[in-house]
């Protein structure tokens, strides 16, 4: 049997998590996607399967005023982004899918971004 490789590993924890939680349409599923340079995130309802509203570190707007993409900072701003944005659908509490990737660095940054911001998860 051949040892599973960290994206596999991740997919299993994925899996895990994805069990316990879903969106509701009172508290949607903050889910996050990671990638090697960019930061993905959407605000979803699983009970009607619509995507809220979405934010990322690739948009031109954030680009700007950013150093770089892969950032902590950034991560941040996205965070400060998305939960501006889920506060005009007025959207206030959501639950936090970290799809697997472990609660610290970009991840983290981005989740305290938008708590500051004020959206409660």
């Amino acid at each position: 049997m051949a040892a599973k490789t960290k994206s596999e590993l991740r997919k299993a924890r994925r899996a895990r998590i994805r069990r316990k939680i879903s969106g509701t349409g009172e508290r949607p599923r903050f889910s996050v996607f990671r990638s090697a340079r960019y930061l993905y995130v959407q605000v979803i309802d699983d009970m009607t399967g619509r995507t809220i509203c979405t934010a990322s570190s690739l948009e031109p707007d954030l680009k700007k005023g950013l150093k770089s993409c892969r950032s902590i900072e950034a991560a941040k701003e996205v965070g400060k982004l998305i939960a501006s944005r889920a506060k005009e659908k007025k959207v206030e509490k959501v639950v936090f899918d970290r799809s697997g990737y472990i609660y610290h660095g970009r991840v983290k940054a981005l989740a305290e971004g938008a708590r500051e911001a004020g959206l409660n998860f």
